[in-house]
């Protein structure tokens, strides 16, 4: 009976043994849970500031874009170009131009890229609407075209159309705002973008620029606005 009631003990003991294994696997298991979610919740947190901080700094870098002034930019009085529709031809004192009486429809500018010249009194109605024109000649190089067609191409209320009498390979025209720059790297362009596309130099915030003319020279639906 003695040898009995040792086994037995024994048993007891090895089940109390592993019984105190197990529970300390669960607390290490608990342990190493909660330490994993707090790092992936630590991670989310810092990766949602990051997030924010990188948001909040674009936003202002966008800000200071657009209150600089742009280095080499000319302007023109806006209150002294013209905004009549006009039918006979009009000839701008620039080149290309950035305001003045124009054709009552508007080239279609919702990034759109042309690559044929456009009716210039067209253009300038695109203009007036709040548009950003690029335009380029056969200086300008095949690279900074393609990527300057990318940029349009993705941003409303802008253009570009080869314009072959111009004085700068690439420029970028606003109403009664242009400036000649040194290649589609140039950081001037994406400031001209920031302070002109719907800038406050547009006389008719807003406007439309789809349903005007396109690439096959038809006016749509929505002209004389």
């Amino acid at each position: 009976m003695a040898a009995n009631r040792s086994a037995t003990a024994d048993r007891r003991a090895r089940i109390e043994e592993m019984r105190r294994a197990e529970q300390a696997r669960e607390r290490r298991n608990r342990i190493l849970t909660l330490g994993i979610a707090g790092v992936v919740v630590l991670g989310l947190v810092g990766f949602g500031g990051w997030v924010l901080k990188k948001e909040a700094d674009e936003k202002a870098e966008k800000e200071a874009l657009a209150k600089a002034p742009v280095k080499s930019e000319q302007s023109w009085d806006a209150k002294k170009l013209g905004r009549n529709h006009v039918t006979k031809q009009v000839t701008y004192p620039m080149k290309p131009a950035v305001g003045g009486d124009h054709h009552q429809v508007w080239m279609n500018c919702s990034g759109d890229v042309y690559k044929a010249a456009v009716p210039e009194m067209n253009a300038v109605h695109s203009l007036e609407h709040g548009a950003v024109w690029v335009t380029y000649n056969d200086k300008a190089s095949a690279d900074d075209v393609k990527a300057l067609e990318a940029k349009v191409g993705k941003t409303p209320y802008t253009l570009m159309s080869p314009v072959k009498d111009q004085a700068g390979a690439i420029m970028l025209s606003a109403w009664g705002k242009q400036v000649t720059v040194d290649g589609a790297d140039d950081p001037r362009v994406d400031q001209f973008f920031t302070k002109y596309v719907q800038g406050p130099q547009t006389p008719e915030p807003g406007a439309a620029c789809t349903g005007g003319m396109g690439a096959e020279g038809q006016g749509g639906a929505g002209m004389g606005q």
